[in-house]
């Protein structure tokens, strides 16, 4: 840089000319007057904001809206409210009730009133006393229960009431199932249309189950043709916090007698008395928010942190709102300085601890149930049932600690378990262990997880199990609706109830019971409905006995079963009945018996034990098909299972993992033989040969362990999916598979490649067993039998499994001669491909094996999840009961065992070789118990 670029020095620039500084000085001066200026109207405009507003007709003075800070006192009101059942008694109308509708006379009704005579003591009542079928007639008017009286003369009701006679039929209020996602899990499954969990964030008590009620889900009406009226609507179980359930009526738009089609017409309580919440603990939530990373709780200690941390927010919230309330109230409004604490996020919430909210709590376990009973304490609010609660029956004292005096309740599946490991160490005799702790037993359906057509069922089996015959239809009933808040108005034949009302063509609580007709609001919502054909219907008497809570079995070689007054098998020739002789785990004797006892007496030298029955029956064991016994423990724990084999072609015999609780329960249940098949994609699918064993074998090298190594090839078609092949594709692909095996001139040489399988299906020595439910899809494959029949000459040997729409193509199932399998026994149209499925009266006359026996076609009944290995009897029973006289007693039992083996044209191992059961009562029917169980291993289990 040379000398010219370099700047003057920095004294240069200070120096001004003293003409410049003059102006300098006078600018300065009126920069000094102007912010002087500004200064003082700052200061004046602070003076006016900060100084009181006088006060106004609108403003107060501390410049807040009077409208608003009167809409907020009124809210303080609404706050402190405690809510109240609606009123039973004293009303003249039903909220609910459109005017209109006439009223209706039920005559001739033996009538269920669900709770004891006057004067019976509480202690009476709970042991029973006092309960009773009575005859009367119940009149209907205003979407009320007015009368209930014997013989109501038609001249002293309204002239345009409807009459009904009920023959004598037994009659109930409306079944509640509390525990519903109908309408927000709408059927048949459809993503568009799955609604029951708000999957964007864990803590959502905010959202609400109304607000995804499909209200022309037609599962609704389902539901109501098994006699449920009223069901909770509940967000799913994916949330530590799910949101706000609902209460409604299984009454739907102008069919159902009312004025709107929509969710709020649907409302139980039109005055929205109480308001519902639903919450969960344990797996679920851990298992959708608990990825790394991703903040949600991935561990129990997470999930109590997540409760306690949201009732924290709440409750400031519900502290800053009692705080302004109290102010308010003492000081006036007009010198509150502020506006009501409102944060909607936390308003539902807030509401439980203020006890408006009646609150359901999806926990199964243990440490689940004393952690959420914890968090009752500390944050002071009432829990009124603790849903699934497959271990409250393991610690009733937990459930009395809860907060607010009123342990929960448990609302429970009578037998479902087994699928996840929190329902592993659930017990069929929950329901009685609570009761005898003095605590209360719901059962509910989880719909559409159980059909809720069929929850009354649910609770003729906790009957079954031991619950008194009063406490299990109140599980259904009266205890739902007290916990609900509608005690006194649901759940209850009586004068001033809500009418809803259900004729029954048998007892509730018996196999196969149906409606007849079902009043809702005292409006009938049937028109035409299909009644089933039975004798008079025969009121169960209660059984005592039942309440003994089987033990562990006495293993014998040598018994005699004396009482027995029927023999449901042709397999062992008898002299009559009377005595069942059985010498070292088989029969030898049926009748007097005398000469070999006395044998068998001199040969053994000692007395052979004697089993003294009332109504004793002998039947054959039974056999479990389709489900995953002997290759799953534990469902949703895949170290417990075999897998889904997917495209990998494997057999089952090889994968057999036995001696585990789900077969030990199975043989207790007289279930001693299963055939069970590799998965394809699901609990319900199959994929590879399936096999049949004992379930009472400790490994596959026990002696006669696997009676049939491989009983069938099979295949699933069906949307499964991701990654599922096209239904065309995979047709199209069995197709090519079973014309390249007819066409082969040499068998493989691996005898246990899926080739070599195909080539034994294509010569006849092996059966095809195609999983499928859609009845295009069961056409396809009868299409594909007979283009492989035209090349190989024969006629392949198909059985289709599943058979949700098999009704549709009944007459083409007969003449091509293939066999059905049913799983499930009886379809709710689950999923798109069972949507044509037969539901049973009084919507449909008949189901599936109604249809299918009529068209005469093969049938069987298999498993749609391993649970129902506990009442494979009772599914019998069903198709007996409701058949109209199609099945006799054995051909009914033949549905769950000898039909499976014709079907797929095997030996069935049999009575004769020791597979037989003893039952105490008639196996078809809900009050019988299994006494002994013989297996085939050479003794008999007698319990």
């Amino acid at each position: 840089m040379n000398a010219k670029d370099v700047p003057p020095a920095y004294s240069s620039f200070a120096q001004r000319p003293s003409w410049r500084r003059g102006r300098a000085r006078k600018s300065r001066v009126l920069r000094a007057v102007g912010i002087t200026c500004l200064a003082f109207i700052a200061f004046a405009q602070w003076r006016q904001l900060s100084a009181p507003v006088p006060p106004s007709a609108d403003i107060t003075v501390h410049g807040l809206s009077v409208k608003r800070l009167q809409k907020d006192l009124a809210t303080c009101s609404k706050l402190r409210k405690k809510p109240e059942d609606p009123i039973g008694p004293g009303r003249d109308r039903n909220a609910r009730y459109i005017d209109g509708h006439a009223p209706t006379l039920i005559k001739n009704a033996t009538v269920w009133v669900g709770e004891p005579v006057e004067g019976t003591s509480a202690e009476d009542a709970r042991n029973g006393k006092g309960y009773r079928w009575i005859t009367s007639d119940v009149y209907l008017e205003h979407g009320l229960i007015k009368r209930v009286e014997a013989s109501i003369a038609v001249s002293s009701v309204a002239k345009d009431a409807i009459v009904y006679d009920a023959k004598g039929r037994p009659l109930t209020t409306g079944i509640i199932d509390m525990h519903s996602h109908a309408g927000v899990g709408s059927l048949p499954f459809l993503v568009g249309n799955e609604d029951s969990n708000e999957a964007s964030g864990d803590i959502t008590p905010f959202v609400r189950s109304i607000d995804g009620i499909q209200v022309d889900d037609h599962q609704i009406q389902v539901i109501k043709s098994g006699g449920v009226t009223t069901s909770l609507i509940l967000p799913g179980s994916a949330n530590n916090m799910g949101g706000e359930a609902y209460v409604i009526k299984h009454a739907v738009g102008k069919p159902d007698g009312r004025n709107e089609t929509s969710a709020t017409d649907l409302l139980a309580d039109p005055d929205r008395n109480w308001r519902f919440m639903k919450m969960a603990c344990g797996e679920n939530p851990k298992r959708v928010y608990g990825r790394h990373g991703e903040g949600g709780p991935a561990s129990r200690m997470g999930e109590s942190w997540e409760f306690r941390h949201a009732f924290e927010q709440a409750a400031r919230i519900v502290r800053e709102q009692d705080d302004w309330c109290d102010a308010a109230a003492a000081g006036g409004i007009e010198n509150v300085k502020g506006y009501l604490p409102q944060e909607i996020r936390w308003e539902s919430l807030g509401a439980l601890l203020r006890d408006q909210v009646r609150l359901n709590t999806h926990c199964y376990t243990a440490p689940d149930l004393e952690a959420f009973v914890d968090h009752t304490n500390e944050f002071k609010f009432k829990v009124r049932a603790f849903h699934h609660a497959h271990q409250t029956y393991l610690v009733p004292d937990i459930l009395k600690r809860a907060y607010g005096g009123e342990p929960p309740a448990s609302a429970l599946f009578a037998d479902h378990m087994w699928y996840k490991a929190e329902a592993y160490v659930a017990s069929e005799y929950a329901g009685k262990i609570l009761y005898d702790n003095g605590l209360t037993s719901i059962y509910v359906s989880d719909n559409p997880v159980i059909n809720a057509q069929h929850v009354v069922f649910e609770a003729a089996r906790g009957y079954r199990y031991g619950l008194p015959y009063h406490v299990a239809l109140a599980a259904v009933t009266t205890a739902p609706a007290e916990r609900l808040g509608f005690g006194k108005r649901l759940g209850k034949v009586k004068a001033g109830f809500d009418a809803d009302i259900v004729v029954w063509d048998s007892d509730p609580l018996s196999v196969g019971a149906a409606p007849v007709q079902v009043w809702i609001d005292g409006r009938a919502q049937f028109e035409n409905p299909v009644e089933l054909k039975k004798p008079k219907a025969k009121l169960i008497v209660p059984d005592e006995a039942l309440a003994r809570i089987a033990e562990e079995p006495t293993m014998m070689d040598d018994v005699v079963f004396t009482g027995v007054s029927s023999t449901l098998t042709a397999e062992v020739a008898s002299e009559g009945t009377g005595k069942v002789l059985v010498s070292k785990g088989k029969i030898t004797c049926i009748g007097t018996c005398e000469a070999e006892l006395k044998a068998l007496e001199s040969g053994t030298k000692s007395k052979v034990p004697v089993v003294r029955l009332r109504d004793g029956h002998l039947t054959g064991s039974f056999t479990g098909f389709g489900g995953t016994l002997g290759l799953n423990s534990i469902d949703m724990e895949s170290v417990t299972d075999n897998g889904d084999d997917g495209e990998i072609f494997s057999r089952a015999e090889d994968g057999l993992q036995l001696d585990d609780k789900k077969l030990h329960v199975s043989y207790r249940y007289g279930v001693t033989k299963a055939i069970s098949a590799p998965k394809f994609a699901g609990q319900a699918t199959h994929h590879g040969t399936s096999t049949g064993f004992l379930t009472g074998s400790t490994t596959v090298l026990d002696s006669g362990a696997v009676f049939a190594n491989d009983v069938a090839v099979h295949y699933s078609i069906g949307h499964f999916g991701p990654g599922a092949p096209t239904v065309s594709a995979y047709i199209g692909a069995l197709r090519r598979k079973l014309l390249d095996a007819a066409a082969l001139r040499e068998a493989p040489t691996d005898p246990y490649s899926e080739s070599a399988f195909l080539q034994r299906v294509v010569n006849g020595s092996l059966p095809l067993a195609i999983t499928a439910h859609s009845a295009d899809i069961i056409a396809s494959v009868l299409k594909v039998k007979a283009a492989v029949d035209a090349v190989t000459k024969s006629s392949l040997h198909l059985v289709i499994v599943g058979g949700g729409e098999a009704n549709v193509v009944a007459e083409e199932l007969a003449a091509a001669k293939v066999p059905v399998v049913l799983l499930p026994f009886l379809s709710y149209r689950l999923t798109w491909e069972e949507r044509r499925a037969l539901t049973g009266a009084p919507l449909t006359n008949g189901t599936n094996i109604d249809r299918l026996i009529d068209a005469g076609v093969e049938v069987a009944i298999g498993m749609e999840g391993d649970y129902v290995v506990r009442t494979l009897g009772l599914s019998a029973g069903i198709a007996f009961k409701n058949g109209g006289g199609k099945l006799t007693e054995r051909q009914a039992l033949g549905l769950v065992s000898g039909n499976l083996y014709k079907i797929f044209g095997i030996q069935e191992p049999s009575v004769k070789e020791g597979h037989f059961l003893i039952h105490e009562g008639n196996p078809l029917e809900i009050g019988s118990r299994i006494k002994a169980v013989a297996g085939g291993q050479g003794q008999v289990s007698v319990f």
